[in-house]
């Protein structure tokens, strides 16, 4: 790349089968734990499972973070320790803020599960600001009817979390974020806007970036400042972006700035000292 190149670099995903899922991810991989706050993406998907199959995860804890669920296809029924019942459907966006702990669950109502049916989406984590890791957890459903709707130059976009084009979303926000999807014709021109860091995750198409081409299901990093992409085809991305907050330790599904709050975590998920999902005494054991 060129000196005054925007593109810092470009992430093909690591692919794995999960439970007859194909699973996509894209970071943290090694030279890249983070693109802003984000320090997590996943695709899921798609994929049509049969009668009687389906997503199937048992209940698991989480700290310091919060997770972000967002379907392009299908259903998930979220409970969690908090005791919440959700259903979450294309377009909502489900926020749960693990703070100092939270275990929930992912499965699917018994009236998906029994018939054929696709799923298909991203599963994304933030980091909070280290005077947030250890706040109440908590749960935010906000409905697909509320997240904003609009035309940049044509291209229809959906503005999930933050500020962008003179839009603001209603979804809470624990410091600068953003995420939003957009819909690209062939031809057309999408000028991003500026902020510490940026991703762009082709989900379908193809994108010009500058002097690169980048194709589905890869992510292009971009440094801050005035970047246009152009679509090829027909072309559906996701960006995201925001400030960074610091170095943030991982393990399994603990993410802090402390490593010892990780290893106490660890310990307490062991010991079963972490609150039940009400109704569902299954659990994922720790990864030894």
């Amino acid at each position: 790349m060129s000196e005054e190149s925007k593109i810092v670099q470009v992430l093909a995903p690591k692919t794995a089968d999960i439970g007859g899922m194909l699973v996509r991810r894209l970071f943290p991989v090694v030279g890249r734990k983070h693109i802003g706050p984000w320090v997590f993406l996943d695709e899921m998907g798609p994929v049509r499972f049969e009668p009687g199959q389906g997503l199937n995860v048992k209940p698991h804890p989480h700290i310091g973070l919060a997770t972000v669920t967002y379907l392009f296809a299908g259903e998930i029924l979220h409970r969690d320790s908090l005791g919440t019942v959700q259903a979450i459907r294309p377009g909502d966006i489900n926020l749960m803020v693990a703070g100092r702990g939270i275990v929930h669950s992912e499965r699917e109502r018994a009236e998906v599960t029994e018939q054929q049916h696709d799923l298909h989406g991203l599963q994304l984590w933030l980091a909070l600001p280290e005077a947030e890791e250890a706040c109440d957890p908590a749960f935010f459903h906000i409905a697909a009817s509320d997240i904003p709707q609009f035309d940049v130059n044509g291209v229809k976009l959906r503005l999930i979390m933050g500020e962008a084009y003179g839009h603001r979303s209603p979804v809470p926000l624990y410091s600068e974020t953003l995420y939003f999807e957009a819909f690209l014709a062939g031809g057309q021109r999408l000028e991003l806007p500026a902020t510490q860091e940026r991703g762009v995750y082709v989900c379908s198409g193809e994108l010009h970036v500058e002097e690169q081409t980048v194709t589905a299901h890869n992510l292009v990093v971009l440094a801050e400042g005035t970047v246009c992409l152009q679509a090829q085809a027909d072309t559906h991305i996701v960006v995201l972006g925001g400030k960074y907050l610091g170095t943030r330790h991982m393990n399994w599904n603990f993410v802090s700035s402390s490593r010892e709050r990780i290893s106490q975590a660890r310990e307490d998920w062991k010991a079963g000292r972490f609150p039940a999902v009400p109704g569902d005494d299954e659990f994922i054991p720790l990864p030894e």
